[in-house]
């Protein structure tokens, strides 16, 4: 081989080279590619600006409902946040009366309120999304995360659906927590373990609403995902669905939020006394998530949609328990289930410290109605149902 054509098949060889890496460079993103266009994409995918309905199919609903709301601020005392959606879109929204009554200052639509016992509905999204990473059993008995769990034989099911027996934690944290912080979940595990109070019934055998239940199911979350409950909800569902106005707060280990409500009571029927925390108020699971009325609307349409947990778990949440009996429970997991009439309904209240929440989905309807207030209004059932017949009465979806 001669020297010449030696060196031009060296050159042809590097020039070959260089055009493989020029190829495969060109042809894999960057770094920074990878980071921001899936991210930006996948954001895009799972959250779509909320859906309104036009206005020209909405004035006649809207006036009706912002009547009689104006109505119960006025007469009735209603100082709160009200939504109602058909089939996945927003028919109507306000808010009515004060956030703050001392310095007159009202709700607007980024007052967070405590939803209460509303709050379980999260608790138990957080165990199924544990049980689809395969990180959990939903027959898991407690004593595998807690060895010292003082009750023995309830599963994770058995608390989802309130069939556990546990005693009231209320009662404990009120009669024998003797220290001026109030404890937190961690503590109040220790506390049942040391106490051991005599459970209601053997777990399987009876329905019993339980708050314990739901304190227990947020501390193995925490167990599980070595994250705090706070944590796990902000990363897991409130920061995919952009609910930018909701948080778990922790009296007296969490700073107060700049939009957080507190709840008030009627004092000498003419002036509102604010509501202070509570030795119960630490503990979290069964209730302290505190959100808006929008984001809760987000939270129905993303759980609904699969884009918190699969179809399957989420008809897992949407149905009866059981006992052991085969007798079936108005619990599911996270919400109560009404199929006593022509209608599912599938929903939670809760009531805390003045503050009365409701998520009603009225499911073959596709009628979603959420109801937050904060001064201790005490007619959220009839208040509801006022709202649905309004809307079924002066609502009528035009489809093209």
């Amino acid at each position: 081989m001669s020297k010449y054509l030696k060196y031009f098949l060296i050159f042809i060889v590097i020039l070959f080279s260089n055009f493989i890496v020029s190829t495969s460079l060109s042809d894999s993103p960057s770094k920074e590619e990878k980071i921001d266009v899936p991210i930006a994409i996948e954001t895009k995918e799972e959250i779509a600006p909320l859906t309104v309905y036009p206005s020209t199919l909405t004035k006649k609903v809207s006036k009706k409902l912002d009547s009689i709301f104006t109505r119960f601020n006025k007469r009735n005392g209603f100082h709160g946040s009200i939504l109602v959606a058909k089939n996945g879109k927003l028919v109507f929204s306000n808010e009515y009366g004060y956030a703050d009554f001392k310095n007159k200052i009202e709700l607007d639509g980024n007052s967070s309120f405590q939803l209460a016992s509303v709050s379980k509905q999260f608790t138990a999204a957080a165990i199924m999304i544990l049980y689809e990473r395969n990180q959990l059993n939903l027959d898991d008995l407690v004593t595998k995360y807690f060895p010292d769990f003082p009750y023995e034989e309830i599963t994770i099911k058995h608390l989802l659906n309130h069939t556990s027996g546990l005693p009231k934690y209320f009662w404990l944290a009120e009669h024998k927590w003797d220290q001026e912080k109030a404890p937190s979940n961690s503590e109040m595990m220790d506390m049942l373990s040391e106490y051991k109070l005599q459970r209601f019934f053997k777990p399987g055998r009876n329905f019993d609403y339980s708050n314990t239940g739901y304190f227990v199911l947020a501390s193995v979350v925490e167990k599980v995902s070595n994250m705090d409950y706070g944590s796990f909800l902000n990363e897991n569902i409130f920061e995919p669905l952009q609910m930018d106005h909701s948080f778990v707060y922790r009296y007296q280990i969490d700073s107060v939020g700049e939009d957080q409500l507190a709840g008030y009571r009627l004092y000498r029927r003419r002036y509102h006394a604010a509501i202070g925390g509570t030795v119960n108020d630490a503990v979290v699971g069964d209730k302290n998530v505190y959100s808006t009325a929008e984001d809760l609307f987000k939270w129905i349409n993303g759980l609904n949609d699969g884009k918190i947990i699969s179809k399957n778990s989420l008809e897992m949440m949407y149905t009866k328990g059981e006992t052991k009996y085969g007798r079936k429970v108005p619990y599911g997991f996270g919400f109560r289930i009404d199929d006593r009439n022509s209608e599912k309904i599938v929903y939670h209240r809760g009531t805390w410290n003045g503050f009365s929440t409701s998520l009603m989905q009225y499911t073959d309807s596709d009628l979603v109605i959420i109801t937050l207030e904060h001064s201790k209004y005490n007619s959220m059932k009839y208040l509801n149902q006022k709202v649905r017949t309004i809307v079924e009465e002066n609502f009528q979806e035009v489809i093209l």
